[in-house]
């Protein structure tokens, strides 16, 4: 059975990955787009380019690790499965993706980022076969920070529904924010990871939680404080993250109080965050994405093409 090619070009990676159903392996190559020194961020306009020009070298890089022919093509054309989720800088992506499907006359198969995070969740932890039960995965990200109720359907693959959110910053975000106050690099979560690391001990915090939502603006505005107060830089840091954790562990009690008993998947860069992950797997017998499929990836899409193209 041929293997299947995923593209992803997400607001600050590109990605592209093939996983080969036969012998359950995928091999994926990426690029973090380049943001420059002091910024928090990149225009639409910006990080569509560099996709243009990256995602031809790594398609290039990819087939000669795993060359052709493929089953089929998956690919990421908006950040959600919601009305009005749209991001330009998919259409670099997409673009490719249905050229590369027509030149080899196969199909292509348009999906969301989160869902593409979240199988590839599902396939780093093993666990597969939760893509035909409900269960509530977390997407934790600097453009998403959410809970979902998440069951099968047959043309996504995967059915999404929210039941908690952030209610102003995601978590990846003041991550973010944090990091450029302290003057790290954006994205400033391995630095932040690595000082936060040299703390003395856990921080403690109080997350604001309503319901299945949280609020983490607080976060950034209580980090700028410790700063100003002369604070070490790692204690500031081992504060922001411990912040976060807290607010996810309330969200995840929250959400298995309000919808009763489910497996819990964790997606998204925020957590690949080591402190992050271990609070939160002392309390729950939770799936996690190993830390090379936590980060934007197009192995997740690639997976959803492969079931996807066997239905």
């Amino acid at each position: 059975m041929p293997a299947c090619l995923g593209i992803d070009t997400s607001n600050y990676t590109t990605s592209a990955a093939v996983y080969d159903p036969a012998s359950d392996a995928v091999v994926q190559v990426k690029r973090l787009l380049t943001v420059r020194s002091g910024e928090r961020g990149l225009r639409q306009s910006d990080a569509l380019f560099q996709h243009t020009r990256a995602l031809p070298e790594l398609l290039e890089q990819l087939c000669g690790q795993a060359p052709a022919p493929y089953q089929a093509i998956g690919v990421s054309v908006r950040p959600r499965d919601a009305e009005g989720s749209y991001m330009p800088c998919f259409l670099a992506g997409v673009s490719a993706a249905r050229a590369a499907a027509c030149a080899g006359g196969i199909p292509c198969f348009s999906f969301s980022h989160q869902c593409g995070h979240i199988a590839a969740a599902l396939y780093s932890a093993h666990r597969l076969d939760l893509v035909d039960k409900e269960f509530i995965a977390f997407h934790v990200s600097g453009g998403t920070t959410e809970a979902l109720l998440v069951h099968a359907d047959r043309e996504r693959i995967l059915s999404c529904r929210l039941i908690g959110s952030t209610l102003d910053l995601n978590a990846g975000q003041a991550i973010d924010r944090v990091g450029v106050m302290m003057g790290l690099d954006f994205p400033c979560g391995p630095a932040l990871e690595q000082l936060a690391l040299k703390s003395s001990g856990a921080a403690r915090v109080r997350p604001v939680i309503r319901g299945c939502d949280c609020s983490l603006s607080g976060v950034e505005n209580q980090c700028r404080a410790l700063l100003e107060r002369g604070e070490a830089k790692e204690n500031v840091a081992r504060f922001c993250l411990d912040s976060i954790g807290a607010a996810l562990d309330r969200m995840a009690a929250a959400a298995l109080a309000e919808y009763g008993p489910h497996e819990l998947v964790f997606s998204g860069g925020v957590m690949s965050n080591s402190l992050i992950r271990a609070g939160l797997t002392a309390r729950y017998p939770a799936f996690f994405a190993q830390p090379a499929f936590s980060c934007d990836n197009a192995a997740g899409t690639a997976v959803l093409a492969a079931i996807k193209s066997e239905m």
